[in-house]
C-alpha cells in the first residue's frame, strides 16, 4: 500500500467517525474499506492518540490527540484555566511543587506547575514529555487506558531513566494493577536521581481520564516521614476537585 493511499484510507476512518463512536464493522462499512483494513487503520490511529477505545466498549471514537490539534490547543488550555486555582492552593497545602499533565501519545506532557513556596524548590516542568511509565502522572495515565492500550504499551521496550524504572513488563503491569485499586501513584526517584511525585487522574464529564495532577519534591523532605497516604488522599482531593470543574465548565 502506497503511503498516499494509507494517507487517504486514514481519513476515510477518521471521517466515518466524525458523527460519533463506532464498531470496526461500522467504520468499515462508513470508510468503504474491508474489515480487515478498517481494523488495521483504527489500530494505528489508537496508537497515534488520533482515535480512541470507548471505554467498556468495542467502539471506537476520535481520540484526543486529534481534537487538540484540530481545536488549537483549545482543550490543553481550558483544563489548564480551570485547574491552575488548584494547583496554587495544593502548593500552598503541601509545601510542594503542584503540576498537571495531559497524554501525549505515549509520552505525559506537563502543561502547568505552580512552584513550591519552599525555599529550595525543584525544576519547572512545563512543556517536558516523559515516558508514562517512568513518572507518577504518566503512571496514572497509563494505568487507566484500556487494556489493549496497555499491552500495546508494555511490549515496547521501555527506557530505564534510573535504578528504581520499573522496566519489565510485568513489573509495570502489577504497578498499574495497585494504581488503579488506590486511585494514585507514588515515583520515588524513578526518572530523575532526588526527585519523589504523587500524581491522582483528573477525569472529564463522560469518565474519561484526560489529565493527572501531580505534587513533587526532593526526595530528602518528600513525601515527609509517615505522610504518604495523608499526601496521597490530599492529592486525590485535588484532581476531584478538578474534575468536578471541568463537569460543570
Amino acid at each position: 500500500m502506497s503511503s498516499v493511499q494509507s494517507i487517504r484510507r486514514a481519513f476515510d476512518v477518521l471521517g466515518a467517525l466524525a458523527d460519533g463512536p463506532l464498531g470496526v464493522t461500522d467504520v468499515a462499512e462508513r470508510s468503504g474499506l474491508p474489515k480487515s483494513t478498517a481494523a488495521r487503520m483504527l489500530a494505528t490511529l489508537a496508537h497515534e492518540g488520533a482515535v480512541e477505545q470507548v471505554s467498556g466498549a468495542t467502539s471506537y471514537r476520535l481520540g484526543p490527540r486529534l481534537v487538540t490539534l484540530a481545536s488549537g490547543l483549545t482543550p490543553t488550555r481550558s483544563l489548564a484555566a480551570v485547574a491552575h486555582p488548584t494547583l496554587e492552593e495544593l502548593a500552598v497545602a503541601s509545601g510542594e511543587a503542584a503540576g498537571l499533565s495531559v497524554p501525549d501519545g505515549d509520552l505525559v506532557h506537563y502543561i502547568d506547575q505552580v512552584a513550591a513556596p519552599n525555599p529550595v524548590s525543584v525544576r519547572d516542568w512545563t512543556g517536558t514529555r516523559a515516558p508514562l511509565h517512568a513518572v507518577s502522572s504518566g503512571q496514572v495515565l497509563l494505568a487507566f487506558r484500556m487494556p489493549a492500550a496497555v499491552n500495546h504499551y508494555l511490549a515496547r521496550p521501555m527506557e530505564g531513566f534510573t535504578a528504581r524504572t520499573l522496566t519489565e513488563p510485568e513489573s509495570v503491569r502489577s504497578r498499574l494493577h495497585a494504581i488503579r485499586r488506590a486511585g494514585y501513584a507514588w515515583a520515588i526517584e524513578e526518572f530523575d536521581e532526588g526527585i519523589s511525585s504523587v500524581a491522582a487522574p483528573i477525569a472529564d464529564a463522560s469518565g474519561e481520564v484526560v489529565a493527572a495532577l501531580h505534587l513533587h519534591g526532593p526526595s530528602y523532605r518528600f513525601p515527609a516521614a509517615g505522610q504518604e497516604a495523608a499526601t496521597a488522599t490530599m492529592v486525590v482531593a485535588a484532581a476531584a476537585r478538578i474534575a468536578d470543574g471541568l463537569r460543570h465548565s
